[in-house]
């Protein structure tokens, strides 16, 4: 019989773990810290879609090298738009999505992470953004009304909840009817070893919580969504991670709209 892991046990573990990379320049350190990169988290930024125009537009320490996509240029974000991102850690995506809704728009950034909150926060300041907030929270307990958000965006954070399919239920309330889920994150083809499934290493690698491909999209559908689709997917190879790994990680970037 399989032993199941605690879920608080992970959750707080997960928590740790991103607090102490938030007390970290990473950008200085020259090192990305999360799924699928060992470079600088300038080049980890570039590889997965960022370009050079968009990072030089915003404040330098919100780049960390923590995500697996680049999910605000897929959402073809409009100016007054109000859009929402899960796990916003440092804030980069958030300040991409304010440049793009305009100073008429709205973004709001929600993690779990006092340390994440502060550096966010701090990283407003310096880019001395007037159309962005900060809120801590999970993701699977949203503290945002209902029928109030026009996009949910996320880069590399759904794999980390331990409760996926509430994290979706939430992200489909809060959306306004018609609103767009535009996400980037990690699947998996095919099971992954036990071992790797018990690691809490693993977890905060954004590994041993990613769920097998259909799963995923299936979980999102029975959330409420319709129209699921995967946008584009990156399978990774030896040259990314271990070599009973590879072909068996994948980058993924959804979209998916709540009924009207």
């Amino acid at each position: 019989m399989k032993k199941r892991l605690n879920k608080e046990k992970i959750k707080e573990f997960v928590k740790d773990r991103y607090g102490k990379i938030a007390k970290e320049n990473t950008r200085d350190s020259g090192q990305s810290r999360k799924c699928c990169a060992s470079t600088s988290a300038i080049e980890q930024a570039e590889s997965i879609g960022y370009s050079k125009k968009e990072l030089e537009r915003i404040p330098d320490s919100a780049i960390m090298g923590l995500g697996c996509g680049n999910p605000a240029a897929l959402a073809n974000l409009k100016e007054g738009e109000t859009v929402l991102d899960l796990g916003s850690g440092g804030g980069i995506d958030v300040f991409l999505a304010a440049n793009k809704v305009g100073e008429n728009g709205r973004v709001i950034g929600l993690d779990m992470t006092q340390e994440m909150i502060r550096k966010a926060r701090e990283n407003a300041k310096k880019g001395g953004y007037h159309n962005v907030e900060f809120r801590l929270g999970e993701i699977e307990h949203l503290p945002i009304e209902d029928n109030s958000i026009d996009v949910i965006i996320s880069n590399c954070v759904i794999n980390l909840s331990v409760d996926k399919q509430k994290v979706f239920q939430e992200a489909c309330r809060v959306l306004k009817p018609g609103g767009r889920l535009m996400i980037s994150d990690l699947v998996t083809e095919g099971e992954l070893p036990e071992e790797i499934r018990k690691s809490f290493d693993a977890w905060a690698g954004c590994i041993a919580g990613a769920l097998e491909k259909k799963e995923y999209m299936d979980t999102i559908k029975k959330a409420g969504f319709q129209g699921v689709r995967i946008v584009s997917h990156n399978t990774f190879t030896e040259e990314d991670m271990s070599k009973e790994l590879s072909g068996k990680i994948t980058s993924v970037r959804i979209e998916a709209h709540k009924p009207k």
